[in-house]
């Protein structure tokens, strides 16, 4: 199979032109944690406590579906380790989403499984996280777009070596098997993946995710949570 060559975006495209595809049927999954203490953000939560940990990922999570909801693009809450926090209920009323539950396994399957179910009526999916405030609904049109013009996959880089968004227009359930997931190698892995399967993505310019203490001082200086 022969390999492919990423198309890596450094810019924009002009707003005249992304906004007049018709790329908005994509569909954005938001993956959550339930923000109970010492469950969510574990890396964040050794310096800050459990309990603030916890009410930061209150505050991404509605930001991420803000976000997405103010994009225009149709999307759900995909949660873990299941649906019945009272805070993923009133968000689901609050923005009128869906909360699927993760299903066991690791990101890679999980990701995998949700792609699958949402690809049954949409033509591209996006996968996001919580933990990337500095993601935009610009950035969500940009990926969504870049299916539309073609591209069998969608990647957001973290500035730490992953990803912050991964979108597939069709199924690919092999692209995410394998893959050293919280390592700093995981984007370097997703691309040799992608070519050996034959894929041609497009990489969209990285951004910063929210993991630790100096990342969470970033994010106030910034005003982002």
């Amino acid at each position: 199979m022969p390999a492919a060559r990423a198309h890596v975006l450094t810019a924009p495209p002009p707003v005249e032109t992304w906004e007049q595809v018709p790329a908005a049927r994509a569909h954005v999954l938001i993956f959550s944690k339930a923000p109970f203490p010492g469950y969510c953000n574990t890396r964040l939560a050794a310096t800050v406590g459990g309990t603030a940990a916890a009410r930061l990922q209150v505050r991404l999570l509605r930001r991420v579906l803000t976000t997405a909801t103010a994009s225009g693009l149709d999307c759900s809450l995909w949660c873990a380790p299941d649906c019945a926090h009272p805070t993923l209920l009133r968000l689901r009323r609050r923005y009128g989403v869906a909360l699927h539950r993760q299903q066991q396994g690791d990101l890679g399957q999980r990701m995998s499984f949700a792609v699958k179910h949402v690809l049954k009526r949409a033509p591209a999916a996006l996968v996001v996280g919580t933990d990337c405030p500095a993601m935009t609904g610009h950035v969500l049109y940009q990926a969504a777009v870049a299916l539309t013009q073609g591209a069998d996959a969608v990647f957001v880089p973290a500035e730490d070596g992953g990803f912050v968004l991964a979108g597939l227009r069709r199924r690919a359930p092999r692209l995410f098997r394998g893959i050293d997931w919280g390592g700093k190698h995981v984007m370097a892995q997703a691309r040799r993946r992608a070519r050996r399967l034959g894929l041609c993505w497009r990489e969209l310019p990285a951004l910063w995710d929210l993991d630790d203490r100096s990342d969470w001082l970033r994010a106030r200086r910034g005003g982002w949570v």
